[in-house]
């Protein structure tokens, strides 16, 4: 994670971004803050990366790598207000031990667009990362790439979309099926056949944008439907207010690169 010593909203770059909207850098960090004390609580491990000037959505931390049984693909942004957050998180990773480290020559937004299974890498693209990204995960990472096509620009990375409940061998998926084009639906449906399927109001606040880790699910608090049948089926919401770091299209898995072991 990334504390948003930084944070604010000083260009646009997907539908949630508007730098006419006041923005309260204190009230972003005390909603990290507690994202991050909440996965204390619950026994994980927390690292961090020191935030750096004029890199305001560094926090989104999900964005600038991908970790699988400790290989790590590092990220190629899009736009070029993000691009120098690449070589941070590159630097981050060698000096923690990491050693088998490489950057993508295609655009590649990480945890944004790539989702694990346990099994399989779901793979998103459309407005961010470059399909031609997905093979070259698959080639580096080793591990099956099913690529999805998002079609909807408000759901412009799949973790707004998309994200893993719990991992294989009983793999399920929470996904907002209008973010994806049909074949993609196709695709998701015959794979996850048991999935929660989250309505318009969910995806809407971004309740898609959560992190679970197989028991204990961790979402936006506006998200109440997508809680409910959560709760319905066994696992522990705990909701919070990421209202600040919505401003920029950004909620708790966002902020959050999980290393995969």
């Amino acid at each position: 994670m990334c504390p948003p010593a930084y944070f604010t909203v000083e260009y646009v770059i997907n539908p949630w971004m508007d730098p006419d909207q006041p923005v309260d850098t204190a009230l972003a960090v005390a909603q990290w803050e507690e994202l991050k004390n909440t996965y204390l609580r619950l026994g994980h491990t927390v690292d961090t990366i020191e935030p750096q000037p004029g890199l305001p959505d560094m926090v989104f931390a999900a964005n600038s790598g991908t970790v699988i049984e400790g290989r790590v693909l590092g990220a190629k942004f899009r736009a070029p207000e993000r691009a120098a957050e690449a070589e941070h998180f590159r630097r981050w990773f060698l000096a923690h031990g990491y050693r088998d480290v490489v950057m993508p020559t295609r655009i590649n937004e990480a945890e944004g667009d790539f989702a694990w299974t346990g099994e399989v890498l779901l793979a998103g693209t459309g407005f961010r990362t470059d399909p031609a990204a997905h093979a070259e995960a698959q080639e580096f990472l080793g591990v099956p790439v099913v690529s999805l096509n998002l079609v909807d620009e408000r759901y412009y990375h799949l973790d707004t979309a998309l994200f893993v409940l719990d991992k294989a061998p009983n793999a399920q998926i929470a996904y907002f099926p209008e973010a994806f084009s049909e074949g993609s639906r196709r695709v998701l449906a015959r794979m996850f056949p048991d999935a929660v399927i989250a309505d318009e109001a969910d995806a809407a606040c971004l309740g898609l944008n959560g992190v679970s880790d197989g028991r204990h699910v961790v979402l936006p608090e506006e998200a109440t439907g997508l809680a409910k049948q959560l709760d319905d089926r066994g696992y522990e919401v705990i909701p919070l207010d990421m209202s600040e770091l919505r401003k920029s299209g950004g909620g708790p898995k966002c902020c959050t690169m999980e290393l995969h072991s």
